[in-house]
């Protein structure tokens, strides 16, 4: 996940979020549940029904351990720990976005099951075979070394292990709205095709079980993350600048087949 439009101390970051938590109702010196922060920290497009339904597809268990890359806010995270019981790693570029994350943590009592570690894709924390499942949720468009990404991802997942992930991948055309979401500008924008990411991927060895492009039944389904939110509601704009220009943008690009949003699961033989 791409990192704030701005950076701030640890102190500023928790300081945002509580302002943003009490300005929406909620009381931080009570537990909260993880389904309250969903307009909050899934920072990906379609939200939290997204993540629930990358879940359902990844057959997530009690017994695994997931690796969540770009974990941004760990919201996804939250929500596999919480659901499904099972413990969660997240990897992230962004301080930031590490310090507002162990915040919801232990604001949601789910610090003793996931763990935030800053780090890169490129370069994970971990050693061979650690992993049952790899999450990943829009943040391969900010990466350009798409090979060593996947071969990282490849490497730490066990025998079996699954990689499951929602992208944006490349349209029939080059994008023309900016600023986007995951790009302000068109050096920030690194998609692939979706037939040359699984193709990638299956080079690097993965055994396609799912890949789909789900754009139009994005495009006809409800409300998400990507709209800015009303007063006294939890939204990205608490972190995103210009997000309802950004929002814009990218809907454009997508029912003008710009660009393409796209799931998959991924298999280690």
């Amino acid at each position: 996940m791409a990192g704030l439009e701005e950076h701030y101390s640890a102190h500023d970051i928790e300081a945002r979020i509580l302002a943003a938590l009490r300005g929406a109702g909620l009381n931080p010196e009570q537990r909260l549940s993880p389904e309250k922060l969903g307009a909050l920290d899934h920072f990906h497009t379609g939200g939290l029904r997204a993540s629930r339904e990358l879940a359902e597809l990844a057959q997530i268990r009690v017994k695994h351990r997931v690796l969540d890359i770009g974990a941004g806010l760990a919201g996804p995270a939250r929500m596999l720990a919480s659901m499904l019981g099972c413990s969660v790693d997240c990897v992230e570029m962004s301080s930031d976005y590490c310090a507002g994350a162990q915040l919801l943590n232990r604001l949601t009592g789910l610090d003793d099951r996931i763990k935030v570690h800053k780090g890169s894709a490129l370069e994970l924390p971990f050693s061979d075979d650690s992993f049952d499942v790899v999450w990943m949720q829009n943040v391969g468009m900010n990466i350009p070394d798409k090979r060593r990404l996947y071969s990282e991802i490849y490497r730490v997942l066990k025998p079996g292990g699954r990689f499951a992930f929602q992208e944006m991948a490349a349209g029939e055309t080059l994008p023309s709205y900016f600023p986007l979401p995951w790009a302000t500008t068109p050096s920030d924008h690194f998609l692939v095709s979706i037939e040359d990411m699984g193709a990638l991927l299956e080079e690097t060895g993965f055994i396609t079980d799912l890949l789909e492009d789900t754009s139009e039944a994005h495009l006809g389904g409800a409300t998400t993350n990507a709209t800015p939110a009303a007063a006294g509601q939890l939204g990205l704009a608490v972190f995103v600048d210009n997000l309802a220009q950004k929002a814009t943008n990218a809907r454009r690009s997508l029912e003008e087949g710009q660009v393409r949003l796209v799931r998959g699961i991924f298999r280690v033989e």
